[in-house]
């Protein structure tokens, strides 16, 4: 049931704001803002995507999961999918993901209520993910005896 009220309750908030904001600006100022606003929120996420994406790969490469990363990365599709959908509600959620201290905010309130840690799977065990030292190098080997 909430859910379905969020479908409700959110357009007709976009639709009040739209034409508030089209009485003060003029409807066509008004359209191009919205346009602006999908434009420079696009360009931003993916400029933010990719730097999210090198980030998880430094995170991996230390041996680390990169569960901030990750979370990093579902805010920036919710803030696409916020950004690319009219109206100026949705364009300021879309704006605020897009913000570093916002998302840490967010990741810091999931993390007191949830299980934030990575484990991996040692025989019958789950244990927690620890990093490995970077003067660890992984291989195989063989003897070869004369």
């Amino acid at each position: 049931m909430p859910v379905f009220l969020i479908f409700i309750i959110v357009p007709f908030i976009e639709l009040a704001l739209f034409a508030t904001v089209s009485e003060h600006i003029g409807l066509m100022t008004t359209l191009f803002l919205a346009f602006l606003t999908a434009i420079i929120g696009g360009a931003l996420v993916r400029y933010q995507g990719l730097h999210t994406i090198f980030s998880m790969r430094r995170s991996m490469d230390e041996g680390k999961m990169p569960l901030n990363e990750m979370f990093d990365g579902f805010c920036l599709v919710a803030a696409g999918a916020l950004l690319i959908t009219p109206g100026f509600l949705t364009d300021t959620i879309g704006f605020a993901l897009l913000l570093p201290p916002v998302r840490a905010a967010l990741r810091s309130a999931i993390k007191k209520h949830t299980r934030w840690s990575a484990y991996y799977e040692t025989g019958d065990m789950y244990e927690p993910q620890r990093p490995r030292s970077p003067e660890i190098i992984e291989g195989e080997y063989e003897r070869l005896d004369e």
